[in-house]
């Protein structure tokens, strides 16, 4: 049996102008957008397409390939960089992918080490991209490049997730703000710096100025990231 992607590429200019594999990931994305991954079923998509419960099928095997057409339309999205030098490279790359994953939280689902989504036509562009800015550019070796991509991907991925986790934290609670947020975990946090084993922690709720400056903290660490790759490779 063939996969995904060798299907479509043999069937490619057989569209139909009543279901299309591209209309069907554009209706799971908008689905999953509004009610969340869990929400994609192949009943629901037949429902939201007006179509029979075994029509998708012409076109897709299972979920699994509908979630594979859905992580390829979104990274659709992201324009790529231009340029071929390796750090502007890869630091706007980051920044689209850290934007993408924010405006399709889902996304988070799907990571690591769920590596059949990051084989799509264009996920593996983002890759390309970046492995032959630090190949080419940075001198790295396939090895070594490799590891810088999935180090920055690492980076992208967990910073991402850790906000999204925070904004469905503060969504649950109704807080508002950093500040209610805050002031809604005081409690347990106060029993922890109480205990004086933190005093650098402390230090830091009670000294730093760019808590809530979730852009800042997330370029902040993504260039720390490029900093070390960088220093690596002299």
């Amino acid at each position: 049996m063939t996969f995904l992607w060798e299907r479509l590429a043999q069937t490619a200019g057989a569209t139909s102008k009543f279901l299309s594999a591209e209309r069907i990931a554009a209706t799971a994305v908008a689905v999953a957008d509004a009610d969340g991954l869990d929400a994609i079923t192949m009943r629901r998509l037949a429902t939201e397409l007006g179509v029979a419960p075994m029509a998708a099928y012409r076109h897709v095997a299972n979920k699994d390939e509908v979630l594979e057409l859905m992580v390829d339309l979104v990274y659709g999205e992201i324009d790529l960089p231009a340029g071929t030098e390796w750090r502007a490279t890869l630091r706007e790359l980051a920044l689209a992918v850290h934007a993408l994953i924010l405006r399709h939280p889902w996304l988070t689902r799907l990571s690591a080490p769920q590596m059949v989504y990051e084989l799509t036509p264009h996920r593996m562009a983002l890759t390309e991209l970046a492995l032959t800015a630090l190949h080419d550019d940075l001198g790295l070796d396939l090895d070594a490049a490799m590891a810088a991509c999935r180090t920055v991907s690492t980076y992208v991925q967990g910073a991402t997730s850790a906000e999204i986790g925070l904004r469905d934290l503060m969504d649950d609670h109704g807080w508002a703000s950093g500040a209610e947020t805050r002031a809604g975990l005081a409690t347990h946090m106060k029993w922890l710096l109480d205990t004086g084993r933190y005093p650098t922690f402390q230090r830091y709720a009670h000294e730093a100025g760019r808590k809530d400056d979730l852009r800042w903290q997330f370029e902040t660490g993504l260039d720390q990231v490029l900093d070390g790759i960088g220093d690596a490779a002299r």
